[in-house]
């Protein structure tokens, strides 16, 4: 896969030809320096964003050739975002915004309360479901941010610095959180990380520079 963004009349190739396969069920990071290409890999991963060229397949759909139309479906189905910056939606409730996902997925009122004070629960949370944003800690509103990407049961979840706003005792029980997550609900797990800690947990390791792969490291297969 390569990508390539104009600004202007300048030409910036964010990804060269990069060839790859994340496993199944396991906990992938992405490394590199600030403008080596790990984000727009993980946009590419995530469907956010369309390669220049080459081909890409996420849980057996080749989302490059899929239409827009059928790519935010797939989106919603399959793929769970985990942003540095939680995202949360600030009029909503902590229940609320991870019930949200489950409103654009059309699920039944009742089945979708069930399923979001479960996860909740599950992370430590059920007594703040009517909370708002900013009657959370950075801590709490992470973890709201881990049970919206984990309510609708998604094959692959992406984490964009998912610790990096959390100090290291609450950083440590997010990442417990997501192995135990990741054994309950066989998610795939892929990060873009600089964090020691986070990195310390990796199955895999994909180093990028200069939107080149430069190296993968596998532990455990």
């Amino acid at each position: 896969v390569s990508k390539i963004y104009q600004m202007g009349e300048v030409l910036i190739p964010a990804l060269r030809n990069v060839s790859l396969t994340i496993p199944k069920g396991r906990f992938s990071m992405v490394l590199g320096p600030s403008g080596s290409g790990k984000t727009t890999l993980l946009n590419m991963v995530g469907c956010l964003d369309r390669p220049t060229n080459g081909k890409i397949e996420v849980c057996g759909e080749k989302v490059a050739e899929t239409s827009d139309d059928k790519l935010s479906e797939f989106r919603a189905e399959h793929i769970g975002f985990i942003f540095q910056n939680f995202n949360l939606i600030p009029v909503l409730s902590a229940l609320e915004n991870v019930e949200y996902p489950l409103v654009l997925l059309g699920m039944k009122t009742s089945e979708r309360l069930d399923r979001c004070m479960s996860i909740l629960e599950s992370v430590g949370l059920s007594d703040h479901a009517r909370h708002r944003p900013n009657q959370l800690s950075g801590g709490q509103k992470q973890r709201v941010a881990i049970a919206r990407a984990l309510v609708k049961w998604p094959s692959l979840v992406l984490a964009d610095e998912p610790t990096a706003n959390l100090d290291s005792k609450t950083g440590a029980a997010i990442i417990d959180l997501m192995h135990k997550v990741q054994e309950r609900y066989g998610a795939t797990f892929i990060f873009s990380t600089h964090d020691p800690q986070l990195i310390s947990h990796a199955q895999d390791v994909f180093s990028i520079r200069d939107g080149e792969l430069i190296e993968h490291r596998s532990e455990g297969i």
